[in-house]
C-alpha cells in the first residue's frame, strides 16, 4: 500500500503538469473523405492515463466500429505530452506504439512499429 502511494506521489506532478486531451476530436480526413469522432477519456482501469473511444464514423465511414478502443494506457510525460501507449489504426487493423501531442484545439497522433511511423493531426471538436 505504501508503495502504490509513493508511486502516485511520484507520478502526480507529471499528470498535474499535463494539458488536457480529454474530450471529442475529429480524426484527419481520408482521400475518400472519410474520419471518426474520438472519444478521449480517463482509462476505467488507470484514472491517471488517457484512452480513447470511437463514437462514430463520417463520410462513410463504416459504423461497425463505433464504440471499439482505439487508444489505450497513454502516459503523461511533462506538458502537452502522452507516451507509451497504444493506437489502433481502423484502415489497417494494426496496433501500433503510440504518443500524443497536444498543441491547442490540435492533437497529433503518432503510431509506431519499429522504425516506421505514421501521423495525423486531430481537430477538437468540443
Amino acid at each position: 500500500m505504501k508503495k502504490a502511494f509513493a508511486a502516485a506521489l511520484v507520478a502526480l506532478p507529471m499528470i498535474a503538469n499535463a494539458g488536457d486531451p480529454t474530450g471529442l476530436w475529429q480524426t484527419a480526413t481520408n482521400e475518400e473523405g472519410k474520419y471518426l469522432q474520438v472519444l478521449l477519456h480517463t482509462c476505467e482501469s488507470n484514472g491517471a492515463q488517457i484512452c480513447g473511444t470511437i463514437m462514430q464514423g463520417f463520410g462513410g465511414a463504416t459504423q461497425v466500429n463505433n464504440g471499439k478502443p482505439i487508444i489505450w494506457d497513454m502516459q503523461a510525460n511533462g506538458t502537452d505530452n502522452w507516451r507509451r501507449g497504444r493506437v489502433w489504426a481502423p484502415d489497417d487493423d494494426k496496433t501500433y506504439k503510440a504518443s500524443l501531442t497536444l498543441s491547442g484545439d490540435t492533437l497529433e497522433v503518432e503510431g509506431c512499429v519499429m522504425v516506421f511511423c505514421r501521423s495525423q493531426n486531430w481537430t477538437r471538436v468540443q
